[in-house]
């Protein structure tokens, strides 16, 4: 079994922690309309957020984590309720509060960063007048002193050139820096308690580490509560001083952070721990040395990006002289930032998109520059799984539907062929065959995901790109994923391009890896090596940047 040990940055934090709350939860229950799969979203839970402190609430989707953020702080859709319970702040009991009073109460008392800033943020309006904005709801200063609350903010969470970017509209920055915008915003009436729902999720390893750091100055600098909501054990040993555990809307554990990481008392707290992926001692056994499937030659990809009107354009190799050898039944991992060209790379190895130049040989086959009518018959030999499993599917088409459009289309199987290998392969990805008639909607996140890998599997493809296919999942989803893609390919003898930001999953599946930085392969190795002794400046600073890099030993 996995053991996790705190890191030794953040060792004992807990004794300068004040002992009184700053919010008190006790007994909460919010109701879910009749016919979800339980009658409660959170089921008399009970829980301090102290003064100073930074309390982690883990579990997997589903578990209640979010449904107590919103509730906390009033937002709550309207077919959603609390039913019993109290959440006291200061002396007030909020869940008796009118809409009036809550309104003052965001941002000012208890403010939120999200977990998708493209999708918290307004499209349409420039990123300071989106800050300003939050002042100005509340009446705080005149337009003159908030601009310069704004850059003032903007230098603070670390963004550069805070007079330009202020002037940006949200698609024109990077994740991070979409999320630097939301913590700047939730800064912005300096408040007492800051809640963190899944703020780093989506980002890659160095990103996430920055954003941690950033959250973990600005708390200690303000002496702010922080409850910071995460399914990764990784984000917990890195910056928590408590942790609570929730599983389908009970706490089924909490306490200090390094005596719940060392010695969980739950069943479900260790699950959870034994899920995680941890950086392999050892590589995979592949004692066969099979031929090549595929390879890639001196592969290049050029950008021409506008800065905006009457501004000259960019230019961005995002793949640039890219060589790859890919063996039967092996997988090669191909981790990076993101923008490091990974995607780019996967997109142009199953023909989504065209290379500028070099070759990409399939079988003795260059089909770098076929055209789509000439690539067509090779199609199903090359198939992908992709990183959103709700983007993926079409929410109109049933199941069947979705696994059968495109052997039917490439007229590779009869209606009834088609229908019992979707059930059959819907068996060896672990769902009922009862499932062809049902529509995306009706599954979670990781039971779409197999759906997407069930899918691919329909054309008997003997290359499969996995493009961040479990980087959105549950610790526990995620191992079972994994298991799943590594049982699929030993079975089916499948050669896999696995592409990731997350490294720990990539020395858990991958044989070889190769790291990329602005379109270049800067190293490659086996997993081993490349994590125990990372001899290039970037794979170093990957490696330093994973989340509790020092707790997890085999």
């Amino acid at each position: 079994m996995t053991q996790i040990l705190p890191s030794s940055n953040e060792t004992q934090r807990t004794e300068s922690i004040a002992s009184e709350a700053a919010l008190s939860v006790r007994n909460l229950t919010v109701q879910l309309p009749k016919g979800m799969e339980r009658p409660h979203a959170v089921k008399d839970i009970s829980f301090d957020l102290r003064k100073g402190e930074i309390l982690c609430i883990i579990g997997e989707s589903g578990s209640g984590k979010s449904v107590t953020a919103n509730t906390i702080m009033g937002l709550l859709p309207p077919s959603i309720k609390a039913t019993g319970g109290t959440i006291t702040l200061g002396r007030q009991n909020i869940l008796e509060l009118p809409e009036h009073d809550l309104l003052s109460l965001r941002g000012r008392v208890v403010s939120m960063i999200f977990q998708d800033p493209l999708s918290a943020l307004n499209p349409l309006m420039k990123i300071g007048d989106q800050i300003a904005e939050v002042m100005q709801v509340h009446n705080i200063g005149t337009r003159e002193s908030r601009r310069e609350k704004v850059l003032a903010l903007l230098e603070e969470v670390g963004l550069p050139e805070p007079a330009v970017l202020q002037g940006q509209y949200p698609f024109r920055l990077s994740g991070g820096q979409r999320q630097r915008v939301m913590i700047a915003m939730a800064l912005a009436l300096d408040p007492d308690i800051l809640i963190a729902d899944e703020p780093t999720t989506a980002l890659d390893v160095t990103t996430q580490a920055q954003i941690l750091e950033l959250i973990r100055r600005i708390q200690k600098r303000k002496n702010m509560s922080v409850m910071f909501i995460t399914h990764d054990f990784g984000v917990v040993a890195e910056i928590a001083d408590r942790v609570l555990v929730m599983e389908k809307g009970s706490v089924v554990e909490q306490g200090i952070a390094s005596e719940v990481l060392q010695s969980p008392a739950h069943p479900y707290t260790r699950k959870l721990i034994a899920a995680v992926p941890r950086m392999s001692q050892s590589d995979r056994r592949n004692e066969l040395r099979r031929e090549t499937v595929l390879k890639t030659e001196n592969l290049q990809k050029t950008y021409q990006t506008s800065l905006g009107l009457f501004k000259p354009q960019r230019t961005v190799k995002a793949v640039n002289d890219v060589s790859i050898t890919l063996c039967e039944g092996a997988t090669l991992g191909v981790v990076g930032e993101s923008g490091s060209g990974k995607s780019t790379l996967g997109r142009m190895i199953v023909k989504l998109m065209d290379s500028d130049s070099g070759r990409i040989v399939f079988r003795q086959t260059d089909i770098a520059k076929m055209s789509d009518a000439d690539f067509k018959p090779m199609r199903p030999q090359i198939q992908m799984v992709f990183q959103d499993p709700f983007a993926s599917l079409n929410p109109r088409h049933t199941i069947l539907t979705a696994l059968t459009a495109g052997p039917l289309a490439h007229g590779n199987l009869t209606p009834d062929a088609a229908r019992e290998k979707a059930a059959r392969l819907l068996d060896l990805v672990g769902l009922d065959k009862k499932s062809l008639d049902r529509y995306p909607h009706e599954f979670s996140g990781g039971q779409r995901q197999r759906i997407g890998i069930a899918r691919a599997l329909m054309f008997d493809p003997q290359v499969l790109v996995a493009d961040e296919a479990v980087s959105a999942l549950d610790v526990s989803i995620q191992a079972q994923i994994l298991d799943l893609l590594t049982k699929i390919q030993r079975e089916l003898k499948i050669a896999m391009i696995f592409i990731t930001h997350d490294l720990r999953v990539a020395s858990k599946i991958c044989d070889e890896i190769i790291v990329m930085y602005r379109g270049q392969v800067v190293e490659s190795g086996a997993p081993s090596a490349i994590f125990r002794s990372p001899q290039h400046e970037y794979t170093q600073r990957l490696v330093a940047s994973i989340p509790g890099a020092d707790w997890t030993v085999e």
